[in-house]
C-alpha cells in the first residue's frame, strides 16, 4: 500500500538489459503509482509498471531542447505530495552522473521522503560485458570514473591526475573523445595504452571497438559508434573479448513476449 505521504524512490535501471535492475528495483516499479523515466530506460521495464500506473517520459537527448532539472523535482514531488508512490528510474545508478544527489536534495527540501535504490552502473557493467576487469592484479590497482561530457560548468578535469591512474572510465564522452584522449597524451599518458569502447553496452546492439589511447577516437569513428558509449583506457583493456559474441552468450535480454501492452507507452 502506498504511504499517504508519499515517497520517492530513485531507483537506478541498470546499464541497458532489463534483467540487470535490481530486485528491488523491479518491484517498486511494479507497485509504483507514478514512474518518471529517462530516455535509455529499456521498454521492457516499463512494460512491468502496473497498468494504472502514471508513466512520464523526462529523457534528456544530446542537442535537442529537454525537461529542466528543477522542473523534474517539481514533479516528483507534487506527485509525493498527491500521497503517490513515485519511482524515478534513472539508467545505470542514480547515483553515478545521474542527478540522483539533486533530486534527492530537494525532496528532502520539500519535506518529501526519498529512498535510493542503487543500480549497476554501465561504467562497471560495460567493462564487464566484454570481458575487461576494472581491477586487475600487477595491472590496475585503482579506477576512476569522469564524465566526458563538458557544460561549461565547474573546473575542468585534472588531467595530470587522470593520467596516474592504472584504469580511467569515461562516461559519456563519445562526442570529444579525441579531445579526451590528446589531453590525456599531453599530461603523459603513455600513447600505446590500451583502449576499448563499447557501444549500446549490455544490450543485442553492443558493439566493441578496440585500440589504443592514441588510435581509439580514429577507430570509433571508423566503426561509427555512438552514444551511449563507455571508454575504457588501461592496460586491463587489452583484455577485452575480440567477438561480441561474448555479449550475446552472457547478457541476454529478457523475453517480453509475455508481456502486454502499456496504455502509457506509445
Amino acid at each position: 500500500m502506498e504511504r499517504s505521504t508519499g515517497t520517492v524512490y530513485l531507483v537506478g535501471a541498470g546499464p541497458g538489459d532489463p534483467d540487470l535492475i535490481t530486485v528491488k528495483g523491479l518491484e517498486l516499479l511494479r507497485r509504483a503509482g507514478v514512474v518518471v523515466y529517462d530516455r535509455l530506460i529499456p521498454r521492457e521495464l516499463l512494460l512491468q509498471c502496473r497498468r494504472t500506473a502514471e508513466l512520464i517520459h523526462v529523457g534528456k537527448k544530446p542537442g535537442r531542447p529537454s525537461i529542466a532539472q528543477e522542473q523534474i523535482n517539481r514533479m516528483l514531488i507534487d506527485r509525493a505530495l498527491q500521497g503517490k508512490l513515485v519511482v524515478r528510474l534513472k539508467g545505470g545508478d542514480p547515483f553515478v552522473f545521474g542527478r540522483g544527489g539533486e533530486e534527492q536534495n530537494a525532496c528532502q527540501k520539500a519535506g518529501v521522503h526519498c529512498v535510493v535504490v542503487p543500480g549497476v552502473s554501465s561504467a562497471l557493467a560495460a567493462a564487464a560485458s566484454v570481458g575487461i576487469p576494472v581491477t586487475y592484479r600487477q595491472k590496475s590497482r585503482h579506477f576512476v570514473v569522469v564524465t566526458g561530457h563538458s557544460n561549461g560548468e565547474g573546473d575542468p578535469l585534472d588531467y595530470s591526475a587522470l593520467a596516474s591512474i592504472d584504469t580511467i572510465v569515461i562516461l559519456m564522452g563519445r562526442s570529444n573523445l579525441a579531445e579526451f584522449c590528446e589531453s590525456l597524451m599531453i599530461a603523459g599518458k603513455d600513447p600505446a595504452t590500451p583502449a576499448a569502447c563499447v557501444e549500446w553496452a549490455t544490450t543485442q546492439k553492443q558493439r566493441l571497438s578496440t585500440g589504443s589511447l592514441q588510435s581509439i577516437a580514429a577507430l570509433v569513428e571508423r566503426d561509427k559508434l555512438e552514444p551511449p558509449v563507455v571508454t575504457i583506457v588501461g592496460e586491463v583493456a587489452a583484455l577485452a573479448a575480440t567477438s561480441d559474441s561474448f555479449a550475446r552468450e552472457c547478457w541476454q535480454l529478457a523475453d517480453p513476449a509475455h508481456r502486454g501492452d502499456h496504455p502509457w507507452l506509445s
